[in-house]
């Protein structure tokens, strides 16, 4: 990946959090809508006829659905996001669960055998081929098997004909023109192998104890895609084929398009590539398993010393399950919605209390596979174990059985609802092509309709509001389970790490709990009047003082009369998307060692405490159903403040802004419930295999220094103090002195200037330091090896880590990225493809200017315990390879090709415009370069990354850590 298109100093990566995906938008409510922003836009009232519910959800104009003679079903979607590219998928209804006895893992051995070799495209040349379009392996280029499915994903630009052609081609060949001969089948069983070793662990231990319950007795607990070991290194090849040829069939196969295609064209590439195709003479019928319904209460305790948090699970009875088909029951979709909202709502206010029952919970209607689904109650558990979860889970969902919701729950879960589907609408001409993809498969897998945006937003706009009250609460005393059979599941680590004293429970004292639960009286919820806005008037405002123009980037630059800058970038990118940034140097560099944990938590302690006078949950009220959300936070190195809106919600995340910077809300309660969500979180990770590999490697590298980046442990937790860290805050988050806030997306500028001036322009700036402390952080010199030993598993781990100092420029940093992308081609070629030692694993590498000027490239490699010696013999064979020659021409023309790609995609994109402007203000450097980003990357030549090989992968100088099981 290009440096500046993901490179930051400043936790960008907040600004991706907080991004409000048009399709699932993160919602975060807000104040009303100003002037300023448009307006969120609805459609003009259409004249159609009344919604009758009966009706049959359409196949929406959007998209072209056909079926072959053969049985084979298509999709045609044009859609312009990205321009010049098409998603394609081969979606087959054919996993695991169909496997006979001897070819247990092979639905998903042959998913992998895909890319080893067909009728057009010999073993290796596939990849290479898409590769050299600039189709990335992993990245772009994938596919995975399930229980039910195997879904291959085929991203391909789609500007010259040829290359579509071609690409319809390899769907071709994966649909029915495989080669699977012997020598390729026994090449790739070693890289099976390593995955299967790679998913090994406490979760797949549990896993396999669990199965058998969850699916209670169900074929699906024995047929987990990966398989079973034996079968992969013993069956026969023909076992494979055999699989191949009764279920890889055109009647039980999809294939999807979607992008920037004519629709007449993808059909007839279509008919060229699969009307060929044949169905089995003798056809296997493709039946799906069924899950026989619980009708007794189970418990099961299961642990392991490696398990992660422990957590509580009730699962109650499963039903079998269809996709609605009819407009009414696309209304039953928004009761269910409506309802879960609520729910997981009164379950967040629990999570919040000063000695939270959970850490966090959930409960709701939800699929197990996709013609069943059951009711579940979960959580994480908190120190109170797992009685106090089971009796908040339970008693939460009997009171809303019970006696339901109230009129102004409901109201806000509402105005969310509407709010998510006002801006999916918006931004119906904005939505990747990949999105689209995904619901299209999900139509022919699940059932899922696909009556379009248009169709959606009129039945939410329409039904939405005849949703009563009584309906809702009628429709929790029917959902939620009164009596009935059930399994309750506990997980945990083997050994507990809560208070003193503290055990395991037994079966039968969940089941106990869980029963005296459900005989407990429970009384209404009580619900809080609130405030009715953020803010009870907009402060007094500032004033902008000067004005330019950056024409050729489309900038426009203001100075308020506080000092504050600020940098508007309108666009069209998004319909509904406004993301902006701010960062200026000082974060917990300021702070002492004996701050340094206060200061590392500073900010996420203020804002789990709320936001000035609002709770975290009286926040989320007064702001039902808008699209807003802002962070204030310490870096190493800055100070950052990163929030994202709706168009039609700036004014809100604007007021957000300012009251980060209006004063902190002391919550003691609900800190001693961070603090303690924290402690346990601490605790468990203890028990962590990686967790003692991650701090030895972080250990080693910084020789022990107290400031290195590593993760906290319950001791450090405990010397956080609450004042210190509100303090800490006020110290950074008081003034908005030399901060420059950069707003990227759709406004327009003339009307946002009132609402800047307003807001960022009454901000108070008086004198705070705002330079980073060189706190003397260094990493070690010459070569240091060092072993752990954790773990369970017969597993390893491989770590090597260049450092040094660097003279850092954009150009330095994209021959460094590309060094990494042309080894990571290698580490796949020939560690995984030719020597079959790894599964997964890479290079990553990156330079800063700050605190001082250096650069990082780390390698990461998980294997064998048998193949580590192997492992690094083969990695650094292929460093001297490179310092030597310099990479392959054709590799590194692969790697320009996928940049070029992805930096037209870029361009197109809101968040890429607001890293470039950010960074170029930290770093100082121009961000004029966005718009030369191709030249730079088409001057890159196998010359260049021999010396950059030479110059940051120097075998004199690195950190090997190991990871080796314990025995």
């Amino acid at each position: 990946m290009l440096p500046r298109f993901g490179r930051t100093l400043i936790r960008l990566a907040a600004i991706a959090l907080l991004s409000l995906s048009a399709t699932a938008p993160t919602i975060a409510q807000a104040s009303a809508p100003a002037a300023a922003a448009p307006a969120a836009r609805k459609p003009a009232p259409p004249r159609l006829a009344p919604l009758k519910l009966n009706d049959p959800l359409p196949i929406g104009p959007q998209v072209k659905v056909g079926k072959l003679a053969n049985g084979l079903t298509w999709y045609v979607q044009p859609n312009r996001k990205p321009e010049n590219k098409l998603e394609l998928r081969l979606v087959v209804k054919a996993g695991s669960i169909l496997e006979d006895e001897d070819q247990r893992g092979l639905a998903h051995f042959t998913e992998h055998m895909a890319f080893n070799g067909s009728r057009n495209f010999k073993k290796h040349e596939l990849v290479s081929y898409l590769q050299s379009t600039g189709v990335k392996f992993g990245a772009d280029l994938n596919a995975y098997t399930s229980f039910d499915e195997t879904v291959y994903i085929l991203p391909v630009p789609s500007e010259k004909k040829q290359d579509v052609d071609k690409a319809f081609l390899v769907l071709q060949d994966w649909a029915q023109g495989l080669t699977l001969n012997d020598a390729d089948i026994d090449k790739e069983r070693d890289i099976i192998l390593e995955e299967l070793r790679l998913g090994k662990g406490a979760g797949d231990r549990m896993q396999k104890v669990l199965m058998p319950k969850i699916y209670n007795g169900s074929r699906y607990a024995e047929r987990l895609p990966i398989g079973q070991e034996d079968t992969l290194r013993n069956f026969k090849p023909e076992a494979l084929r055999r699989f191949y040829r009764d279920w890889y069939r055109p009647d039980l196969m999809a294939v999807v398009v979607v992008g920037d295609i004519a629709p007449a064209e993808a059909e007839k590439l279509i008919k060229k590539h699969f009307d060929g195709l044949k169905n089995p003479a003798q056809e296997r019928p493709r039946n799906y398993a069924t899950i026989p319904a619980r009708t007794d209460a189970e418990a099961l305790v299961v642990t392991d010393r490696e398990a992660g948090p422990a957590g509580i699970l009730i699962r109650y009875p499963v039903q079998p399950f269809q996709e609605r088909e009819t407009v009414g029951g696309y209304r039953e979709q928004l009761v269910e919605a409506l309802f879960s909202g609520m729910l997981n709502a009164r379950l967040q206010e629990l999570a919040q209390l000063p000695n939270p029952p959970f850490l966090g919970a959930s409960s709701a209607l939800g699929r197990l596979t996709p013609r069943y689904r059951s009711y579940n109650a979960a959580a994480s558990l908190a120190a109170g174990g797992a009685t106090a979860a089971i009796d908040a889970l339970v008693q939460e969902n009997e009171r809303a059985r019970r006696y339901g919701f109230t009129a102004a729950e409901l109201e806000r879960v509402k105005k969310t609802m509407m709010r998510t589907y006002a801006r999916a609408w918006n931004e119906r001409d904005k939505t990747d092509s990949s999105v689209h993809a995904d619901e299209l498969m999900r139509n022919f897998l699940e059932g899922e309709s696909i009556p379009g945006i248009d169709a959606e937003y009129r039945y939410v706009t329409e039904l939405g509001p005849g949703i009563g009250l009584d309906e809702i609460n009628a429709y929790a005393r029917a959902t939620i389970p009164a009596d009935s059979g059930k399994l309750v599941i506990y997980t945990g680590p083997s050994q507990t790490k809560g208070e003193a004293g503290s055990a395991l429970p037994t079966g039968a004292e969940l089941l106990a709990a869980v029963a005296a639960a459900e005989r407990s009286e429970v009384r209404a919820h009580d619900e809080k009047a609130v405030a009715g806005a953020l803010m009870d008037k907009p402060p007094a405002p500032g004033r902008i003082v000067a004005t330019s123009v950056d024409a050729h980037l489309g900038l426009t630059h203001l100075t308020l009369s506080n000092g504050v800058k600020v940098i508007l970038k309108p666009t069209t990118f998004r319909n509904d998307q406004v993301l902006m940034s701010a960062a200026r140097f000082g974060g917990q560099s300021l702070f002492d060692d004996k701050d340094m944990f206060s200061a590392r938590y500073a900010d996420t302690i203020v804002a789990a405490m709320g936001l000035k006078d609002f709770s975290p949950l009286d926040l989320r009220k007064v702001l039902a159903g808008k699209a807003a959300a802002v962070n204030a936070g310490l870096g190493s190195n800055t100070d950052v403040v990163a929030g994202a809106a709706g168009a039609a919600d700036v004014e809100t995340m604007l007021q957000m802004a300012w009251l980060k910077f209006a004063g902190v809300r002391r919550d003691e309660d609900l800190y001693k419930s961070f603090i303690g969500k924290q402690m346990e979180l601490a605790r468990n990770r203890q028990s962590q295999p990686g967790a003692l590999f991650g701090d030895t490697l972080v250990a080693t590298l910084y020789g022990n220094n107290p400031r290195a980046p590593r993760a906290l442990r319950p001791e450090d937790i405990a010397r956080i103090d609450l004042d210190r860290a509100i303090a800490i805050y006020r110290q950074r988050f008081s003034s908005a002195k030399d901060l420059t806030f950069i707003l990227v997306g759709s406004f327009d500028v003339e009307a946002i200037k009132p609402l800047l001036a307003t807001y960022l322009g009454s901000l108070p700036t008086p004198a705070i330091p705002t330079a980073y402390r060189d706190l003397g952080l260094r990493p070690v010199k010459g070569v240091v090896k060092r072993e752990v030993k954790s773990g369970l598993e017969d597993k390893s781990t491989v770590s090597l880590t260049f450092t040094g100092p660097a003279e850092v420029s954009e150009m330095e940093e994209l021959r460094l990225s590309a060094l990494t992308e042309v080894m990571n081609i290698r580490i796949i070629d020939v560690l995984r493809e030719k020597l079959g030692l790894i599964y997964g694993g890479g290079m990553e590498g990156s330079m800063t200017r700050v605190p001082y000027a250096h650069y990082t490239v780390g390698v990461t490699l998980p294997t064998g315990p048998k193949n580590v010696d192997k492992v690094l013999q083969a990695t650094f064979a292929e460093i001297e390879r490179v310092r030597s020659q310099g990479p392959d021409q054709g590799d590194l023309d692969k790697v320009k090709a996928n940049w070029l790609q992805t930096y037209r995609k870029s361009l197109q994109e809101n968040g890429y415009w607001l890293a470039v402007l950010q960074t170029s203000l930290t770093e100082g450097t121009d961000p004029g370069t966005i718009l030369s980003v191709d030249k730079e990357v088409q001057s890159l030549s196998v010359a260049d990354l021999k010396r950059t090989a030479q110059r940051y992968l120097n075998p004199d100088n690195y950190v090997q850590v190991v990871l080796n099981p314990e025995k």
